[in-house]
């Protein structure tokens, strides 16, 4: 395609408020030429001018902790940097907890947030009061206090950005709105504007409430919703020391920031009306919305309680404006999927406290293709077209806002939208008790009910869950006799087309070569050898694979894949077409060989073969592989007949035990074999040799992705390693643990479990190489220290007797 443009620029950034400007800011800081930033109106028109400003670092996932103190580290030298004042208040904040729930949530956050050095100090509720002498201390359970916290003045902090960014060479247009974006072949030509036309290399969506809009002109879905917000500001009647700590009350569904002699006070109700379906017009400006009474009272009335001076004065002004917020509630970042050259920055319900954060690393991932931190958490690929439907969207945009001081518990599940994609199987296991999460709008069984126990989640934090007992037996089911577990949602995708298996040779590190007929697990490395995708190919013909992932990594893995294959090889996603049955455990074998023709032995059907065997009456690729540790068949088969399949291995295993089992059972499996799980033990930061995964390298293969940096890394060694920990009996780990050596932090934990075999609990964590020699460790979970032994990474049949068999 053609594309004349009236000028050309590097790098064109769309979108005038926090994010953008902050982006244009850092990208100009580290040196990129070429850097223009276009807004439609001015600068902070959208929801930036709007905002509270209040700035936290504290939050219920490592990742989004890590963002926030990221963007700390910059407003303290932006002001020194820019010569633009930007009113940064850091007067810490303090988080109240009004429950032991609570009480337990917030404990886990500071442990998390220990792991990589923010401040927090645990009050009692004297303390907290000390801290802020307006409130009352009856029912808080105890409070955070983090240091470096505070607020800041969203105009003034845009204005710094864009400042600092103009000092640094990046240009900034007002008035420019993008009507148009031309790509061609995978790549962003340009856009066209109310005032010509722009080539550019890279385009940056960072349109906040028009984020979508703006996607759908690249043809690229969004899963950035738009939900109204209310916060009120009080009477200027109060009198209180200029470092007065901001706070939250989440049990009270409020937050506060002092105001020169008031209390600006928001909260987050369940209710809260989308706006537009999230596409509103490009002519909507600085505007704001009627204000809501009824919801207002639904965080208004719990403040007074906590705040009784609120009774004594007036409310002076109630702000309503539009924000953003996601599919489920998280910042969207990262590359578009199936452009080169398209990057998205939007979705942030935060976006002030975030600004720096996203600037920084969506600039080094622009500029040095590494973020600097774990993105995935926020990465657009972790939303299908599914997600980014509007209806879909909205409603789990309004249960995000409205969850957003929620009790935020290990494992939840959201609530809206759901029974959207169902598998063959959805209603027979419903009639088996099958209590179901949700994964990419799929409906997965968790765990099963049995007779007399209700259908339901109830999580703890520090004791054992509801399902703990119903797992249990699910887990001794696979381990003892056999279970069938429904697998439908995992991302399926068809790789076919002349040089299949020399494309897939140079994509994956693992070894491909040899006659069709066999599954290979592998890893997709990027060229420093980090982990991009882990992924089973299964090899059933010449020139044609499946490659098979998890079930929310299907588009981010997919997307890897297509971007490196040659012309003539095509990637189809195949993910509705089949269902997916796990048969597995010690008896599998023999409930599969009595409804097939096919010889099924150890010998004519070894581990890792792929066979298409017929079932019953219907025809099934079958796969001797699992992600449980035991001898099992992933069987892949056309939808309309995996009830029947479903059927004849029921009724072939009721002699043997057969059960039914969920996710929960398969974690708890995988945790006492050692197998890793991308996004938590292994992600592009990681390379296989420090994650154990030495073994699927072949590096002797001749040339792949990744190999040459492989190879530096085997000769020079790593420095750090996977390893595993158990502690004895059942300790409430959820994850970002901090491990202790000698009473230093060394580390944090990727993934924990209970093993149901071992009576242990088992978590995953990376050590620095030297304290790998070491086997005495303890692991903090809410403020208790847990002696850990440091042991094999395999803990069940480390021989692979069982699985082989």
């Amino acid at each position: 395609m053609t594309f004349r443009a009236d000028r050309h620029v590097h790098i064109l950034i769309i979108g005038g408020g926090a994010i953008g400007t902050s982006l244009a800011y850092h990208l100009a800081r580290d040196g990129a030429e070429g850097v223009l930033l276009v807004e439609k109106a001015q600068l902070t028109h959208g929801c930036t001018w709007h905002a509270a400003g209040l700035v936290g670092q504290l939050r219920g996932k490592k990742n989004l902790t890590r963002l926030m103190q990221n963007s700390v580290e910059v407003f303290d030298r932006l002001e020194r940097e820019t010569g633009q004042n930007i009113s940064w208040k850091k007067v810490g904040s303090l988080r109240l907890a009004g429950s032991e729930a609570r009480w337990s949530e917030v404990r886990r956050a500071m442990t998390q947030a220990k792991s990589f050095g923010v401040e927090c100090h645990s009050l009692s509720a004297d303390e907290a009061a000390r801290r802020f002498p307006y409130i009352t201390t009856d029912g808080i359970r105890g409070a955070a206090f983090i240091p470096g916290d505070g607020y800041i003045d969203p105009y003034s902090l845009t204005m710094a950005y864009a400042r600092g960014a103009r000092q640094n060479g990046a240009a900034i247009e007002e008035g420019v709105c993008v009507e148009e974006i031309v790509s061609s072949a995978g790549r962003v030509l340009g856009v066209v504007t109310n005032g010509g036309t722009i080539g550019c290399d890279i385009l940056v969506n960072c349109a906040g409430l028009w984020a979508k809009r703006v996607g759908r002109l690249a043809g690229v879905e969004l899963a950035a919703g738009i939900v109204e917000h209310q916060y009120f500001l009080t009477e200027k009647k109060l009198s209180f020391d200029p470092g007065l700590t901001t706070l939250r009350d989440p049990d009270n569904n409020f937050y506060l920031k002092p105001d020169t002699g008031s209390f600006a006070i928001g909260g987050w109700e369940d209710g809260s009306r989308g706006f537009h379906g999230g596409l509103p017009p490009f002519s909507f400006g600085r505007e704001l919305l009627e204000p809501n009474l009824e919801r207002l009272e639904l965080f208004a009335l719990p403040a007074a309680s906590r705040l009784p001076v609120l009774n004594e004065i007036g409310i002076q002004t109630i702000i309503n404006g539009p924000i953003p917020v996601s599919a489920d509630g998280e910042p969207i970042m990262g590359k578009a999927p199936a452009f080169e050259n398209f990057y998205v920055a939007c979705g942030f319900t935060a976006g002030i406290a975030a600004s720096g954060g996203a600037g920084l690393a969506m600039s080094n991932l622009i500029l040095h293709g590494d973020a600097g931190m774990d993105l995935w958490p926020f990465d657009v690929r972790r939303f299908s077209e599914v997600q980014a439907q509007p209806r879909y969207l909205e409603q789990r945009a309004i249960e995000a806002y409205g969850a957003y001081y929620k009790i935020h518990w290990p494992a939840e599940e959201a609530h809206a939208a759901r029974n959207l994609r169902v598998s063959p199987l959805h209603d027979r296991l419903t009639r088996a008790g099958a209590v179901f999460g949700s994964k990419m709008g799929w409906e997965r069984p968790n765990w099963f009910a049995p007779a007399g126990v209700a259908a339901q989640d109830e999580p703890s934090f520090e004791g054992k869950p509801n399902w703990f007992p119903q797992v249990a037996e699910e887990h001794r089911a696979i381990r003892e006799r056999a279970a069938l577990i429904d697998q439908t949602s995992f991302s399926k995708f068809e790789i076919s087309g002349p040089g299949t298996e020399a494309a897939l040779q140079r994509i994956a590190a693992n070894d491909l070569s040899g006659p069709p007929g066999k599954a290979i697990y592998t890893q997709l490395c990027n060229e420093r050898g980090g982990i991009e995708a882990d992924v089973t190919l299964i090899h059933d013909g010449p020139d044609h694979v499946f490659l098979v992932t998890g079930s929310g990594f299907g588009l981010r893995d997919s997307n890897w894949v297509a971007r490196h294959l040659p012309a003539g090889v095509a990637i189809r996603e195949v993910t509705n077409s089949l269902a997916v049955i796990n048969l597995c455990g010690p008896r599998a074998r023999d409930i599969l060989q009595p409804v097939t023709d096919e010889d099924v032995s150890s010998a004519a059907f070894p581990f890792l073969a792929a066979r298409r065997i017929g079932l019953g009456c219907a025809t099934a690729l079958a796969v001797r592989i699992g992600y449980v540790g035991e001898l099992g068949y992933e069987l892949y088969i056309p939808q309309e007949f995996a009830a029947h399949v479903y059927d004849t291995l029921w009724a072939a295993g009721a002699a043997h035990g057969i059960a039914n089992a969920g996710y929960r059972a398969i974690d708890s499996c995988r945790m006492e074999k050692g197998y890793l799980y991308w996004s938590g033990d292994i992600t592009p930061d990681y390379n296989p040799y420090e994650a154990g995964l030495g073994f699927c390298v072949a590096l002797e293969k001749g040339d792949f992705i990744g190999r040459d940096a492989l190879l530096k890394i085997r000769a020079a060694g790593v420095g750090r390693k996977l390893c595993s920990f158990t502690v004895d009996g059942f300790a409430p780990f959820h994850g970002g643990e901090t491990i202790l050596l000698d009473g230093k932090v060394v580390g944090s934990t990727s993934s924990v479990g209970f093993g149901h075999t071992l009576g242990k609990t088992i978590a995953l964590g990376y050590l620095p190489t030297d304290a790998t020699a070491r086997s005495q460790f303890t692991i903090e979970a809410f403020g208790q220290a847990y002696p850990a032994l440091r042991g094999p990474r395999c803990l069940y049949d480390v021989r692979m007797e069982r699985l082989r068999g």
